[in-house]
C-alpha cells in the first residue's frame, strides 16, 4: 500500500465538539475527491464521527490523520485516530456490539469497523490508543473510462 504522490496526510486536532465537525467535513471532502459515491461517503463520515467522538470522550482528545491512498488498482482513504489517554483495558469487550463504557449505544468501535474495509486498534492501558480505518473505492479501468 502506498499513499498517493500528489497529496499528503491532513492532521486535525480533536479537542472539542467543534473539532468533530471539522473532522467529518474533511473526511467527506477527501472521499468525494477520491471518487467515493454518496453512500460510501456517508459510511466513511459515520465511522469517522464515531471514532473522533471516542478519541475526544474516552481518550481525552488527540488528533486524526487523514491520508489519501493509491495502491495502483484502487484509491482509498486512511484515517488514524490517535490519543494518549488511558487506553482500552479489554479490547475484545470494547469491540462487542452493545458494550459501552460511556452510557451510549455501544456501537462506536464495532459499528465503525463494519463501515470500512480495514480496521485496526493499537492500545495498551496507560499508553493511549490508535484506531486506524481504511476504505477503498475501485477505480474505473482506463480502457473503459470513455465508455458511459
Amino acid at each position: 500500500m502506498r499513499t498517493s504522490g500528489h497529496a499528503s496526510a491532513t492532521i486535525l486536532p480533536i479537542g472539542s465538539d467543534a473539532d468533530l465537525a471539522w473532522v467529518r467535513q474533511e473526511v467527506r471532502q477527501c472521499a468525494a475527491q477520491l471518487g467515493f459515491g454518496l453512500v460510501q461517503q456517508t459510511k466513511l463520515v459515520t465511522a469517522a464521527s464515531e471514532l473522533a467522538r471516542n478519541t475526544l470522550v474516552h481518550g481525552g482528545g488527540g488528533r486524526v490523520e487523514i491520508a489519501p491512498l493509491d495502491n495502483g488498482r484502487s484509491r482509498g482513504v486512511r484515517m488514524s485516530f490517535i490519543d494518549e489517554g488511558p487506553g482500552i483495558r479489554d479490547l475484545d469487550l470494547a469491540m462487542t456490539d452493545g458494550y459501552t463504557s460511556g452510557g451510549g449505544l455501544g456501537l462506536g468501535l464495532s459499528g465503525a469497523r463494519r463501515l470500512v474495509q480495514e480496521f485496526s486498534v493499537d492500545t495498551e492501558p496507560g499508553r493511549g490508543t490508535t484506531v486506524t480505518a481504511v476504505a477503498w473505492v475501485a477505480q474505473v479501468p482506463s480502457s473503459r473510462a470513455g465508455l458511459r
